[in-house]
């Protein structure tokens, strides 16, 4: 007999008429708005009872077996998330996850009977005249969507713990059995911790791609890994003892044939002095300049900038200026995913010893320096690559040194919201 998992919204449904779960209730008298707690699990006052409706998924669904599986709240809540999240019948229309006192979510249902009927898949391993007696007459379409809808993290085979899916050389194909007209069984893939929570790691070892252009002519491209930042130098009797990576911009003369314009870009050079630094903090990137050449950025698409793209600020002088935020990037990266929002900006530009160029293009000017975060390139573009729809092909992730892991789409896009959960928690600590 095959066995018997749960919808998750029937389930739902249930758990909120039961009324036992600490925090998870209805909201209004029709029964079509509920709360749900949604506590950080690194928060002080953090409790078990904050988590158990996603322990209770997790049981439910058979990803977790209590005195056998390891707890894991990050997961049950990532897995709860991401299921709530493809259902089209259900929104969040107040989202208070930041409130330091009660953090919490209020869903609601938007279409009259969204999980009314408490109706269980069949597993795949029921046969084929079992399975047209005893199940509901859902289409395949319908049956491949709650498969792929409710995959979620289960025990390995020896009872060991939960380990990372790592992409193998070809991803699995979802395989149709034409004697049952349901998908055939499709393994796990949801990460057991989030790959992306490095990118918050301070010490971590980001890999910036910088790029040199005199008077419009490519003259410098490097990329390195800079654990303590970098500074961009105009000389190699520059300060060694300044913090940072020090990058020296090439002598212009192999690169421009006009001797006026070779001079004038030496005098730029010449004026970095201990040069322009650029590092990261936390979840920003800052920059500050050390000598008397000004030095003007901008936020611009990886594209070069356009002639009438002003400058966001000015670099100050011996101290510390933002120029990055990563929690607006990771933001847009959710919306552009959705289809709903701009493809988040990453590159940074910065002009050496010239007001910017808003009124002529940029390729006037006599030194521009573009800088690129590998790892965020490489997080739009696998964004690029899986599109909007849940059910395309997993996609590689590979940030840095790390090992290549497998992910949906909607596991991305619970990652980069567990990013986002984070860095709040983060700067809540630091206010």
């Amino acid at each position: 007999m095959g066995s018997q998992k749960p919808r998750i919204l029937p389930w739902l449904r249930a758990q909120l008429d039961l009324g036992r779960l600490e925090g998870v209730a209805w909201v209004d008298e029709s029964r079509t708005r509920f709360r749900i707690p949604w506590k950080h699990g690194l928060r002080q006052d953090a409790q078990q009872e904050d988590f158990r409706i996603f322990q209770a998924w997790a049981e439910a669904s058979g990803a977790y077996t209590p005195g056998k599986d390891r707890e894991d709240r990050p997961t049950w809540k990532r897995n709860f998330r991401s299921a709530l999240n493809r259902k089209d019948g259900l929104r969040v229309v107040d989202d208070r996850s930041k409130d330091p006192v009660d953090p919490h979510k209020i869903y609601e249902f938007v279409a009259p009977g969204v999980g009314a009927s408490p109706e269980p898949d069949v597993s795949p391993d029921v046969s084929p005249d079992a399975n047209r007696r005893d199940s509901a007459p859902d289409t395949q379409e319908n049956i491949l969507e709650e498969l792929l809808g409710d995959m979620v993290l289960a025990p390995l085979p020896d009872g060991g713990p939960l380990g990372l899916a790592v992409a193998p050389e070809q991803p699995p194909q979802l395989l149709l059995n034409p004697s049952l007209d349901i998908p055939a069984p499709c393994p796990n893939l949801e990460p057991a911790e989030n790959p992306l929570k490095g990118l918050l790691v301070p010490e971590d070892q980001w890999e910036f791609e910088v790029t040199a252009f005199y008077r419009g002519r490519q003259a410098f491209q490097q990329t390195v890994f800079c654990p303590g930042g970098l500074r961009l130098v105009g000389s190699e009797a520059e300060d060694r003892t300044l913090p940072g990576l020090p990058m020296r911009l090439p002598d212009p003369e192999g690169t421009l044939m006009d001797g006026t314009v070779v001079e004038l870009v030496r005098r730029v050079l010449g004026c970095l002095g201990g040069g322009l630094a650029l590092w990261r903090a936390g979840q920003r990137l800052w920059a500050r300049r050390l000598g008397h050449c000004h030095v003007y950025w901008a936020m611009g698409e990886e594209l070069l900038p356009n002639s009438r793209h002003g400058p966001e600020g000015e670099v100050p002088k011996n101290e510390d200026g933002g120029v990055f935020d990563l929690r607006p990037f990771v933001e847009d990266l959710i919306a552009f995913m959705e289809g709903s929002g701009r493809s988040p900006r990453y590159t940074i530009w910065f002009c050496l010893g010239e007001a910017w160029p808003q009124d002529q293009p940029w390729v006037k000017r006599l030194v521009m320096v573009k800088v690129v975060p590998t790892c965020l390139r490489s997080l739009l573009d696998m964004a690029r690559a899986m599109g909007a729809s849940s059910l395309e092909n997993t996609v590689d992730l590979h940030i840095s040194n790390s090992q290549p892991l497998s992910l949906t789409s909607d596991q991305y896009k619970a990652c980069l919201q567990d990013l986002i959960e984070d860095m709040d928690f983060q700067a809540m600590g630091e206010a």
